[in-house]
């Protein structure tokens, strides 16, 4: 392709030979056309590769690209998006299912609110084989006009997998890489609504599979960040947790908030750092 596309979807990939082939059918059976493809193997040592390969000889929109090494997974995110050449990006998960119409309806939904710096549909988490086992009902204030007001909400409420929307690449390139330590894109999430409205397209469009190799099943905190990063292997749950606060603080300082709003957002943060979400995450006794 020699004409950048409005739309990059990045798909970091690891071992991912069982279903790999079935994500990449469903981009490429996207309603929405006008889209490049970047897969970043991690230096996969099954069948990914072949499977791959074989996907980019046929559509020009794919771009194939492996890692030498295993760099984790939260560096080959932040690949990706360094590689992307569109208007808006989107990571996509291995694993994960995508309904025909979902870029082209978030596209459209960020046409249509020039405000809004994400755009995802509903969600439902499938099992090994592709089936429903759980429609989520996304209970989130991410569309408010006040950054505040999103703000809290992504600290409170659980769910939501916005990690996974159609961002506007500018504002991604904005805010802090992907980082790896305890609870990392949820922070990414948290600092992209500082920068603006999400939309939430009301349609089931998305498909987690849940499975029991999915990164965010590993066990531990220690276990998740280092699959993140190979270099974070070893350290402690004390350090993990205290990078994840300094992320949400270093995110308010820099977001585009007026002084009222960075006070206020700092004030939700700190309502949150004796809250029951640390202790059921094990970080606080």
């Amino acid at each position: 392709m020699t004409t950048a596309p409005r739309l990059s979807i990045g798909l970091p990939v690891y071992n991912g030979e069982n279903y790999v082939a079935e994500a990449i059918d469903n981009l490429l059976a996207q309603t929405f056309t006008d889209f490049e493809l970047i897969i970043s193997d991690n230096a996969s040592t099954d069948g990914t590769q072949e499977i791959c390969e074989k996907y980019a000889a046929k559509d020009e929109r794919i771009r194939y690209l492996r890692q030498p090494r295993n760099i984790g997974a939260a560096p080959n995110h932040n690949f990706v998006v360094q590689a992307a050449r569109g208007e808006f990006v989107k990571w996509a998960a291995h694993d994960d299912l995508f309904a025909p119409e979902l870029l082209a309806k978030c596209v459209q939904a960020l046409d249509r609110h020039p405000e809004a710096v994400l755009a995802h549909s509903y969600m439902a988490i499938v099992d090994e084989r592709g089936e429903v086992i759980e429609n989520y009902d996304y209970g989130l204030d991410t569309d408010s006009p006040d950054a505040a007001v999103r703000f809290r909400s992504l600290m409170f409420t659980e769910g939501g997998d916005d990690f996974y929307g159609v961002i506007r690449t500018s504002v991604m390139r904005r805010i802090a890489p992907h980082d790896s330590y305890h609870n990392a894109g949820r922070k990414l999430v948290g600092e992209l609504a500082l920068h603006g409205t999400f939309v939430q397209v009301p349609e089931v469009m998305f498909f987690r599979r849940e499975h029991p190799g999915r990164g965010d099943n590993l066990g531990s905190v220690q276990k998740v960040c280092a699959n993140l990063d190979p270099r974070r292997t070893g350290q402690s749950k004390a350090r993990l947790f205290a990078e994840y606060l300094a992320g949400y603080v270093t995110a308010i300082r820099r977001a585009p908030l007026s002084s009222s709003e960075r006070l206020r957002c700092y004030g939700v943060l700190g309502e949150w750092l004796g809250g029951k979400p640390l202790r059921k995450a094990g970080l606080l006794s």
